[in-house]
């Protein structure tokens, strides 16, 4: 191997960037390799819909700088081909080998397309880089008339909102009933769809694109109930896929992502971890199911802890347990939620005085707090995120009646 240590980063996203950050800060003296087909340094990526999209923010505004130690060799608008565990190396277009000592991979996901082949549309665009938000916002500037988003979760709803903002016609095509719900109960789902309404949202929920045709100038969409609508732009926001297809070959355990065990190690490799959204591993904090957690703030925690347990070696790794968090700010109403509520089989109010705007909304699973959402409840969401990391968890009995709908199977929009 190298006469110098050399560990790979695969994945040029916050995760990789926040694994090769911490080797340095823990003394990791070797060769740090970051390679990955992203054509920049990371983006914040949750600005991307929201303030790069509306012009508060300029493309420059929404980089990640890394730190002036990080000493790393960037291999940037390159994909890794394959992966050889056995040889210890990745493959390079061209041919190319990089050996490796320790192997990180962060290659993140991939925006889902559309099974009806319109992302090759000349009006499509999905939201996933700065060079996305930039033809968007170029599609926006060409035409006034109606902007149409398919898929009604996280992405599709804050592009909706960030687009009323502006002032712009726009659409929501979704094949569930209400917004947002893989992510909210059918209560908190309902009031977000009430409150899109009365921001003059159009919603064409419960149903899916069946056709579309169109041209340079105009997308053509045929809905699945038999109406037709004429969009000038079309953000195609329907979730995304993992990025492991230079995987396939390495005996690699690959269910929804690449598998690890509680260490980020990945199943059955040696020196070999993962991190971020390409990551399924078993959170104890809340049980011993492996999951992805699609979320800005773990994939910079998880990326720290990848490289903590890279170097410590994995009978000396500490499992990685931590309280995922996110927030949605849409029409002004500031969506919060810290835990994992879709662990829980039922939800509870925590808030006596909940109002169709404010709200608290506790999840539970044999009787202990999994996870909690608040409508504009700052304050309360971050003191029960304390709670959950501490270990302490509240009576919530006495807040309300609990009830046997929580949050449904994730599903896609």
């Amino acid at each position: 191997m190298n006469e110098v240590p050399r560990i790979v980063v695969v994945g040029a996203g916050i995760a990789g960037l926040c694994a090769a950050e911490r080797l340095r800060d823990l003394g990791f003296d070797g060769e740090v390799v970051i390679v990955g087909s992203e054509s920049t340094m990371p983006v914040h990526r949750p600005m991307l819909s929201k303030q790069l999209l509306t012009g508060e923010l300029g493309a420059a505004d929404v980089l990640t700088a890394p730190s002036e130690s990080l000493d790393a060799t960037w291999r940037l608008n390159t994909t890794v081909t394959q992966l050889d565990p056995r040889r210890r190396v990745v493959h390079l277009p061209g041919g190319e080998e990089l050996e490796y000592d320790g192997l990180i991979i962060a290659s993140g996901v991939e925006p889902r397309r559309h099974p009806g082949g319109l992302n090759g549309h000349p009006r499509v665009v999905v939201v996933r880089t700065r060079a996305d938000t930039r033809k968007t916002k170029t599609l926006l500037e060409r035409s006034r008339e109606q902007v149409v988003v398919i898929g009604s979760g996280f992405i599709g709803c804050e592009v909706a909102s960030s687009l009323r903002s502006m002032d712009r016609s726009v659409t929501i095509v979704g094949r569930t009933g209400t917004l947002m719900n893989n992510l909210l109960d059918n209560d908190l789902a309902t009031r977000l769809t009430d409150l899109h309404r009365r921001n003059k949202v159009r919603l064409e929920l419960g149903v899916s694109v069946k056709s579309w045709s169109g041209n340079a100038s105009r997308a053509e969409l045929l809905l699945s109930t038999g109406r037709a609508i004429s969009a000038s732009c079309v953000v195609v926001a329907i979730g995304s896929v993992p990025a492991v297809s230079w995987l396939r070959d390495s005996g690699a355990r690959l269910e929804n992502g690449v598998v690890c065990e509680a260490t980020c190690h990945v199943e059955g490799m040696e020196d070999v971890v993962a991190a971020g959204d390409v990551a399924s591993w078993p959170n104890l904090r809340f049980d011993d199911k492996p999951r992805r957690v699609e979320h800005w703030t773990n994939a910079i925690e998880m990326g720290r802890a990848a490289a903590e347990n890279l170097l410590s070696g994995r009978e000396s790794a500490t499992p990685f347990t931590p309280v995922p968090r996110f927030w949605s700010e849409q029409h002004g109403l500031r969506i919060q939620a810290v835990g994992m509520p879709s662990v829980g089989t039922e939800h509870v109010s925590l808030d006596q005085a909940s109002s169709s705007e404010r709200s608290l909304t506790g999840y539970l699973r044999d009787g202990r707090l999994t996870g909690v959402i608040g409508f504009d409840r700052s304050v309360a969401v971050l003191d029960y995120g304390k709670k959950l990391r501490a270990g302490s968890w509240p009576d919530t009995g006495a807040a309300g009646d609990r009830q046997l709908a929580g949050p449904p199977p994730l599903s896609p929009v």
